[in-house]
């Protein structure tokens, strides 16, 4: 029998923004869509935190999010990021997640990781630094990051990562980041 919903047995796949826009977070909802994205994604997907992967770093970390447009209008938080300073002009980003419906196409990671780069080197960064998961690292090496060594975070194999400043020039705190098109 015919299921009226899903006419051919298996479930629709939803439709997919084609416009990906970056910024930091500072709506309400912006907010409570970063956490919940960042508890799906590293809590209860990748089992690497007990409940929360908040840290010392989330009270004074900026927090990054990609939203998918419909008809220019902000439809919902895929992607997540967050950056924080370190040391004076040493800046750190982690954290960089993305919806599991959007992770194919690229587009969210990349306009992630140009909006904390290019808004950290807008506040005094002069060494961007990241700690990627070891099967993220040729994805950010493409994004002009090169591997510094070999760490361990929550047990797991990562590299430290260092940007290439140059190929992310300063950006103000307020602007966005459009990636044109996902698919």
């Amino acid at each position: 029998m015919l299921d009226i919903v899903n006419p051919w047995g298996s479930r629709v796949r939803q439709s997919l923004s084609a416009e990906i826009v970056a910024e930091v977070a500072s709506e309400p909802w912006q907010l409570q869509a970063y956490r919940e994205l960042r508890r799906a994604i590293f809590a209860e997907e990748q089992g690497l935190f007990a409940g929360s992967d908040f840290d010392q770093h989330d009270h004074h970390a900026l927090p990054i999010v990609a939203q998918s447009q419909i008809a220019g209008m902000a439809d919902s938080v895929v992607g997540v990021v967050r950056i924080y300073r370190s040391e004076p002009a040493t800046w750190y980003g982690g954290r960089l997640g993305v919806h599991r419906d959007y992770r194919r196409f690229g587009a969210v990671g990349a306009a992630l990781i140009a909006c904390a780069v290019s808004t950290a080197h807008a506040l005094g960064c002069q060494r961007f630094l990241a700690t990627v998961q070891v099967a993220n690292v040729r994805y950010f090496e493409r994004h002009h990051f090169r591997v510094l060594r070999d760490v361990t975070v929550q047990e797991r194999p990562h590299c430290l990562m260092q940007a290439e400043l140059a190929a992310y020039p300063p950006r103000a705190r307020g602007e966005r980041f459009v990636q044109a098109r996902v698919a």
